[in-house]
């Protein structure tokens, strides 16, 4: 195998592929990317064995074949090499010859054969839904998706691709964000999946430009092709909970709130609270609004007042700053709706005039203040 490339162009495709390569591994070759060269183009792949990501190379080829190269030294001396041609030859004994025009530089490949395979995709059906609007999507709600390893279903957004409407949720326990988008043309696919961050992190990074998307559902892959690239991820095979039984449909006192206000207050006032619980509160009264809080352990307090309208009783309620800083910061809006009950149960955050053909609900569940 031997082809040359620009040190650009293979920057940029080996920075792209070592997103899906693992830290550690058990398996050797995973550390590798596959080089697959035929007559017509270059093939870069790497792999998890979760996500698989394949980028097309352009390259003047050679000689066709091809070898699994490792790819951090790769990536390593093509960083530090001045732009210019590179050419990369592999002989049948797996040995891997850079020449660039600063020098020759060895190392040794492994066999192609050794390199996992590709996903199964047959039988995969389109999903009707464009890239921008998917982006979107997962910009909203990823956030919410819980770190937990031993709670899988909640690792990932969960999709329902109805006949009419598209509906995405994401919940760590703590916080919940359900995304309705109204405008949704189904495709050959409907039903549920749920999607890993990794994949949806993975997604917005490649998605940077007007280059057209493709969605497919197979059997346990999602695979999107993005331009000239493909990426493939497993599905979380788990049940996700009943989300619908958790958001309430009766919090009868309203706080309307200047967004950037809020956020703010929060950020400013969250400094003097106990780092362990990130506890402030919320004192609401039609008199005023109130951001509080106090940590007993370092003798700090802080309060601040915040302009806003309120309907309903009196009401503390006490959360934590950074979920609450999270849920303000996603509502893409000048101006928050809250819908809140009592100290105890949830409160339901909405943009006051949300983005054309979307329904967004975001719930936060509160904390018990210290007497």
């Amino acid at each position: 195998m031997k082809l040359s490339t620009s040190k650009t162009e293979l920057q940029t495709a080996l920075q792209k592929l070592s997103k899906a390569t693992p830290a550690r591994s058990t398996l050797p070759i995973l550390s590798c990317v596959l080089f697959k060269v035929d007559e017509v183009k270059t093939v870069l792949r790497s792999t998890d064995l979760e996500i698989t990501i394949i980028v097309e190379l352009p390259a003047s080829i050679e000689e066709t074949g091809s070898a699994a190269i490792p790819l951090q030294t790769l990536l390593e001396i093509t960083n530090e090499l001045p732009d210019g041609r590179i050419t990369i030859a592999v002989s049948e004994q797996h040995k891997v010859e850079l020449i660039t025009e600063t020098g020759i530089y060895d190392l040794m490949g492994k066999p192609a054969e050794e390199f996992p395979a590709l996903p199964d995709i047959d039988g995969r059906k389109a999903i009707g839904v464009s890239g921008e609007v998917f982006k979107s999507i997962i910009e909203v709600t990823k956030f919410a998706v819980s770190k937990d390893e031993l709670k899988p279903a909640l690792t990932g957004v969960f999709f329902h691709f109805g006949e009419d409407d598209l509906t995405a949720v994401a919940t760590d326990g703590h916080r919940l964000v359900r995304y309705i988008w109204k405008e949704y043309q189904p495709g050959e696919f409907t039903g549920d999946i749920i999607v890993p961050r990794k994949f949806l992190n993975l997604f917005n990074l490649f998605v940077t430009t007007d280059e057209p998307v493709q969605l497919w559902m197979g059997e346990n892959h999602l695979t999107a092709a993005i331009g000239s690239n493909m990426l493939f991820t497993r599905v979380i095979d788990e049940r996700f909970p009943d989300y619908e039984s958790v958001i309430p449909s009766d919090n009868d006192k309203v706080l309307t709130v200047d967004r950037e206000a809020m956020l703010g207050a929060v950020r400013r006032v969250s400094i003097f609270s106990n780092k362990s619980t990130n506890q402030i509160a919320l004192q609401l009264s039609e008199k005023g609004t109130k951001i509080t809080t106090e940590d007993p352990e370092k003798a700090s307090k802080a309060q601040e007042e915040l302009p806003a309208k309120y309907v309903g009783d009196d009401l503390t309620i006490g959360y934590n700053a950074t979920y609450l800083r999270d849920i303000l910061s996603h509502i893409q809006d000048p101006t928050v709706i809250v819908k809140l009950k009592t100290p105890i149960s949830a409160a339901l955050f909405y943009p006051e005039k949300p983005v054309e053909n979307s329904d967004i609900t975001m719930l936060l569940m509160p904390i018990r203040l210290n007497d």
